[in-house]
């Protein structure tokens, strides 16, 4: 009859926790430092905040040129808001005025 006797190895106990402690440290490595960790989520929520701001600047920005826009249009033709305009545009002016150009952008 013939048996198998094995030597006990201490090597084998070791190669599942080696295994998963290299899974959870790769994982965990890069949930935090990551293209989608928890680093880059702050330099996200840091990009939108600025952006938001550009975005509020730019609307406010739009408001007052459709402001004057109107201003200017048919129905209701200011003609101050006109003369300004142009001169400004072409910049042109009478010899005997002063002319201050104040900028709007």
């Amino acid at each position: 009859m013939w048996t198998k006797h094995h030597r006990k190895r201490k090597f084998g106990r070791l190669v599942l926790p080696a295994i998963t402690i290299a899974f959870v440290s790769y994982f965990g490595y890069h949930s935090i430092h990551g293209e989608l960790g928890l680093i880059a989520t702050d330099e996200f929520e840091k990009q939108r905040f600025l952006k938001a701001a550009e975005l509020a600047k730019l609307t406010a920005e739009r408001q007052d040129l459709e402001r004057r826009v109107a201003l200017m249009s048919d129905g209701s033709l200011d003609k101050d808001m006109l003369d300004e305009e142009a001169r400004y545009q072409l910049n042109v002016s009478r010899p005997d005025e002063i002319t201050i150009f104040n900028n709007y952008f």
